[in-house]
């Protein structure tokens, strides 16, 4: 298992609300998220949905596709993934099943959210694997960004949101 290192974890967060913020400036719901392995970033991304047209483009989908192709396997044993926002259902089986050793995420989904909060995929025994998870870090910063983000489209679009 990856060790925990709290200065690591806060730099590879900021690292993941910059990719939140490059979403939120192209009116994306703005999560970003890095993945760190072997003392390094091997992938960036932040959620894409609007601009594929695609459900699954969550940035953490994103950056496990980017990790596993870095890696030249699927298989991302000792890496640490840091999300803005805690992972959804699809995310948190993609998680596990990409084998990721630990989840670090800023803001809590209290509605969606498959890390601890609504459902625990990546700790309870449902999957091959479990996922050792941190929540919390810079949690105000990722949450307030996403207030700002949900505001500003409902003020836009006459109360129509998005998760």
């Amino acid at each position: 298992m990856t060790q925990a290192d709290p200065r690591r974890d806060l730099a590879c967060m900021r690292e993941a609300l910059k990719e939140a913020f490059r979403g939120y400036e192209e009116g994306e719901v703005p999560v970003g998220a890095v993945i760190e392995r072997g003392g390094r970033i091997v992938a960036r991304a932040h959620n894409q949905v609007e601009r594929l047209k695609d459900a699954t483009a969550h940035a953490e989908m994103i950056a496990l596709t980017q990790a596993a192709a870095e890696a030249g396997d699927w298989r991302l044993d000792g890496a640490t993934l840091y999300v803005t926002k805690e992972p959804c259902p699809m995310c948190a089986g993609a998680i596990a099943l990409s084998r990721v050793a630990r989840l670090v995420f800023g803001a809590r989904d209290e509605k969606a959210g498959a890390a601890g909060s609504r459902l625990d995929i990546l700790s309870d025994g449902c999957l091959n694997h479990t996922v050792e998870v941190v929540a919390g870090i810079e949690g105000g910063e990722c949450s307030g960004l996403l207030k700002r983000f949900f505001r500003a489209r409902r003020a836009v679009k006459g109360g129509r949101g998005g998760a």
